[in-house]
């Protein structure tokens, strides 16, 4: 059995978790967002040389690389994108400039929002003078009810290309519905400008990106990928090339934001948006699934934010139908994933509008010039400053002592700002714990309060560099009492997409009305509904087939967006059927989506009287790939772990009223069994478990650390 490498990239640092049977290495490396690629090789080597290996033995060794890309977040952040053309019906060249009513709020935090007199449209990623209107028209049925005509095509065309675009997004009325005229016009394109004339010039048609109802968020989704794509496919070749070139000729499989992973020529580039969360959240579903854990809420605390998602009665049930990628809506399918900006990286200040209160994030030192400490440039006091400061985090020992920290930068960061607000530097290093922790916990609660559910009744799975490290003060804060601290937790998203299976979706909006509550009446054109799903599956067949892969080993999962009539909301509903052949199968369907909309709205919330109808179909196909689980160890038979006792270090405990001499652990010499009371630290490679007290930690079976508070 060979390597199966998973790679993650956040905003501070790049994740490695590299397995090899039941064996497993991490890494953590800083992110060089300058070229991602050089990171990526030095990870490589960092694991392989744990591994005892030579990178060009490692790498023929490993079968599969699965990577969390951040390229399409990057370029949306920066503005990097391609010049684009706009293709429309004429006469709706103003659409994505209309946008929504409240197109302004998108993608803002709540703070922003509330200051309506500041706030500003985004600057919009195709200026109104790149988007052509042509002559043509199709209706709701998707009949032709003007047909295109090549030459006025050809005009519009000849004035883009004149502008200077680099690509074209193709968004017509109703191509979701006859997609005819958009693939028309894509052959216009290509004959008219090949690609030895002009190079190459991506076509995105809105029909093939998100083929749904809604003409603004289709277009966006359409856009917004297209502006993606030419960095996301440039940055991706090179990585390639880079691992071509010293031997690996295996897979590199994207993980995308619907928990799944595919080869490259078979993703969507803002399919990649939000993966990494994503791909840490199915990671703790499975991991939790395994140690009877029903009802989790996932954190990844990383060095620039915080990701926040929801495992209820052990699966992942939550979608953002509507997704904003930056402050651009869209109508991508993905696993619902809240994030803010708050994470070891994040920048504390001053709020000179309220009376100068410190305030932490969302801005964020990054890996470069990164915190204080880091001693890279970087001025500003940062939550891993205060970690420092307050004994948490030993400087000599960061990233496992392969990465030194300064703590007199610290201090004298900590000191400049607590200077501003009369505060020393242990008073603001607290200040900035409290506001931190605060801040991730009040966002944990309202996530799960919201959605109806007992945050009491949940566990905190502590992700990433700084969740283990603050796990406590968020726990108390979102007021939950278990916290599980896995193994891995430092690269959850890596560990994540080892967990990941092959997955595909495809997408179909035919409102179909299931039940007809006037007459009294089902649905009866069964030949319809399964059309629309042989027609899906026909396109899942194909792409199987690319891949490698046989109809026989796929698995194939249909699911619904439902709604009551008259209801302008849906909700999206596993089938307990994947075709239909009888009025009792479409009675089977209308029950389940009864029984799913009682469970998030409450039975009150049902109203069959309305009707019940299906706006959107989509087929998800699962292929299976191995998964790394972790293993049982016999219990050590000792409470006390005096193995990992490292030794002691002074610790500020604001319960306690100081600093105390704080016991020291070591992760890798504790054994199943194991108990420490708090307060104590457990330092890892990776990360820094932090066990405040009135908090117990125990060492689980499956050696992930359980975190209790003392009844």
């Amino acid at each position: 059995m060979g390597y199966t490498v998973n790679v993650d990239v956040g905003g501070t640092f790049m994740d490695f978790f590299v397995t090899k049977g039941e064996k497993y290495v991490t890494t953590k490396v800083p992110t060089t967002a300058y070229e991602l690629g050089v990171g990526f090789i030095r990870g490589l080597e960092e694991c392989a040389e744990k591994d005892g290996q030579t990178l060009e033995r490692f790498l023929a060794e490993t079968e599969v690389i699965k990577y969390c890309t951040t390229i399409g977040t990057n370029i949306l952040i920066e503005h990097t994108g391609p010049k684009l053309g706009l293709i429309t019906t004429r006469g709706f060249e103003d659409t994505i400039f209309i946008g929504r009513g409240r197109q302004w709020a998108d993608g803002l935090p709540s703070a922003d929002v509330q200051d309506v007199t500041s706030i500003e449209k985004p600057v919009p990623l195709i200026p109104r003078r790149l988007v052509v209107g042509v002559r043509e028209r199709i209706d709701y049925a998707g009949n032709i009810v003007m047909p295109l005509v090549k030459e006025d095509v050809l005009e519009q065309l000849r004035y883009l290309v004149d502008q200077g675009v680099r690509g074209f997004v193709v968004s017509l009325l109703w191509s979701f519905i006859n997609p005819a005229h958009e693939m028309q016009i894509r052959s216009i394109i290509e004959e008219e400008f090949p690609e030895v004339y002009l190079g190459n010039m991506p076509v995105i048609l809105s029909s093939e990106i998100s083929p749904k109802e809604g003409e603004y968020v289709r277009t966006m989704t359409a856009i917004v990928n297209a502006y993606i794509h030419v960095g996301f496919v440039e940055q991706i070749s090179a990585l390639c090339s880079d691992l071509l070139d010293r031997g690996y000729k295996k897979p590199l499989l994207l993980c995308d934001n619907v928990g799944g992973c595919a080869k490259v020529a078979r993703t969507k580039a803002i399919s990649t948006y939000g993966a990494s969360p994503v791909s840490g959240l199915c990671g703790a579903a499975r991991l939790c699934a395994g140690v009877n854990l029903p009802n989790v809420v996932f954190t990844d605390a990383g060095g620039t934010s915080f990701d926040i998602g929801l495992i209820t009665d052990g699966s992942i049930t939550h979608y953002d139908l509507y997704p904003t990628v930056d402050r651009w809506r869209t109508q991508i399918t993905a696993i619902k994933i809240t994030s803010i900006g708050a994470g070891g990286g994040s920048i504390a200040w001053l709020n000179p509008l309220l009376g100068n209160r410190l305030e932490v994030g969302p801005a964020s030192a990054k890996s470069l010039p990164g915190p204080a400490c880091y001693d890279l440039g970087g001025e500003a006091a940062t939550v891993t400053d205060a970690d420092v400061v307050l004994g948490y985090v030993n400087p000599d020992y960061f990233l496992g002592g392969k990465f030194k920290l300064n703590k007199e930068k610290a201090v004298k960061a900590l000191k400049d700002l607590g200077g501003k607000s009369g505060l020393d530097e242990v008073a603001a290093a607290m200040t900035i714990k409290k506001v931190i922790d605060a801040k991730m916990g009040n966002e944990i609660f309202k996530e799960v309060a919201l959605k109806g559910y007992e945050p009491s009744e949940f566990t905190v799975f502590a992700g990433g560099g700084a969740g283990p490290g603050h796990c406590c003060g968020v726990a108390v804060a979102a007021e939950m009492s278990k916290i599980i601290v896995p193994p891995i937790s430092s690269v959850a998203g890596a560990y994540g997409a080892s967990t990941l299976d092959i997955v595909h979706s495809y997408e179909k909006s035919k409102n179909t009305r299931l039940f007809d509550y006037a007459k009294g009446t089902y649905f009866s054109d069964f030949e319809a509904f399964n059309a629309i799903i042989s027609g899906l599956k026909e396109l899942a067949i194909r792409d199987i087939i690319l891949e490698g892969f046989k109809e026989e080993q796929a698995t194939f999962r249909l699911e619904l967006e439902m709604r009551y009539g008259m209801q302008w909301r849906s909700a999206p509903v596993e089938s307990p059927l994947l075709t239909i052949h009888s009025t009792d199968d479409v009675k089977k369907v209308c029950d389940t989506f009864t029984e799913v909309f009682s469970r998030m709205y409450s039975p009150e919330a049902a109203f069959p009287q309305g009707g019940v109808e299906v706006e959107t179909y989509r087929l998800f196909v699962y292929l299976p790939l191995p998964h790394f689980l972790l293993t049982q160890h016999e219990d050590a038979g000792e409470k006390t772990p005096r193995a990992a006792l490292k030794g002691q270090r002074d610790a500020y405990w604001e319960k306690l009223g100081g600093f105390r001499p704080t016991d020291i652990y070591q992760w890798d010499r504790l054994r199943a069994g194991n108990v420490i009371p708090g307060p104590a630290v457990i330092e890892s490679d990776n990360t820094t478990v932090v066990i405040e007290p009135d908090w117990t930690f125990t060492m689980a079976p499956e050696l992930y650390g359980m975190i209790t508070l003392n009844s």
